[in-house]
């Protein structure tokens, strides 16, 4: 690991801490499972290319969405900010323009979000295979 990683990896841990603390927990938790929601997606193409989803759908059940609006933060730019670090970590491609949606749902199953990514519906599968190779 160089040493700009490394400090890029100390600057996301601590501002997590921080998101954390301010928050009772809910964004870090946030960011591990779109982290997750990526890595579980990945598709390896062809040696040494990783095709990931570039649309992110984050819903928010509504005291969590509350939570995090009152704290005039800017949740989506956050959220992709450190989706793009992650992705660049892991030497992912975006299957096109990068997107994180982040909107407030009534029915989120564990009473506080629910992430789900797909490939932009302007790309087509068939387009995604062919950026691979």
């Amino acid at each position: 690991m160089g040493a700009l990683s490394a400090l890029e990896e100390a600057l996301e841990n601590r501002w997590r801490a921080l998101w954390a603390r301010t928050a009772d927990r809910e964004p870090a938790e946030l960011v591990d499972a779109l982290r997750r929601e990526c890595d579980d997606h990945a598709v390896v193409c062809r040696a040494g290319r990783v095709m990931v989803p570039n649309a992110y759908e984050v819903e928010l059940a509504d005291e969590v969405y509350e939570q995090l609006a009152c704290q005039d933060s800017r949740v989506g730019q956050a959220l992709t900010d450190s989706l793009v670090r992650h992705a660049a970590r892991h030497g992912y491609a975006w299957a096109g323009p990068l997107a994180v949606h982040v909107r407030r749902s009534g029915d989120v199953p564990n009473g506080r979000y629910r992430v789900a990514s797909t490939v932009m519906p302007h790309v087509s599968a068939e387009a995604f295979q062919r950026a691979g190779r």
